[in-house]
C-alpha cells in the first residue's frame, strides 16, 4: 500500500524563493572560500590565489565576476603602475559572513561526531 503524500505546511516565500536565490549566489565551487578570505578586508587577486592554493586562476576569476555581478563583491582598480585591483565584500556580502560562520560552527560539531564514531570502530 502506498503512503499518503503529506502536505508541507511551512510558509512559502512570495515570488522567487529567497533561499534558492541566495544558494545560487554562494553555491558555486570555491565561492564561500572567496567570501571567507575577503571577510578580513580587501585582497588582491594574487593574495586570494595564495589564500586558496587549490583554486585555479580561471575559476577564481569566474567566481569574482559572479560575486561582483550579484553585488556581493566590489572591484576597485587602483591607479598604480602597473594598475592593481582590489576585491572586497560589499555590505550585502558582509551580511553573508555570520551565516557562513554558523555553517562552519555546525561543521566543527559534525566533524567531532564523525571522528568520535571513527575512533569507536
Amino acid at each position: 500500500m502506498a503512503l499518503k503524500m503529506r502536505r508541507n505546511h511551512a510558509p512559502q516565500p512570495p515570488g522567487e524563493c529567497a533561499l534558492t536565490l541566495c544558494m545560487g549566489v554562494i553555491g558555486g565551487a570555491w565561492t564561500v572560500n572567496v567570501i571567507w578570505c575577503l571577510r578580513a578586508g580587501p585582497r588582491r587577486f594574487s593574495e586570494l590565489r595564495a589564500d586558496i592554493p587549490p583554486i585555479s586562476a580561471k575559476v577564481l576569476t569566474a567566481r569574482l565576476r559572479e560575486l561582483e555581478e550579484s553585488g556581493v563583491v566590489s572591484r576597485l582598480v587602483k591607479p598604480t603602475s602597473p594598475p592593481s585591483v582590489e576585491y572586497s565584500l560589499t555590505d550585502l556580502g558582509a551580511e553573508l559572513v555570520p551565516a557562513i560562520d554558523s555553517i562552519v560552527s555546525v561543521g566543527h560539531r559534525l566533524k567531532s561526531i564523525r571522528s568520535g564514531r571513527e575512533s569507536a570502530v
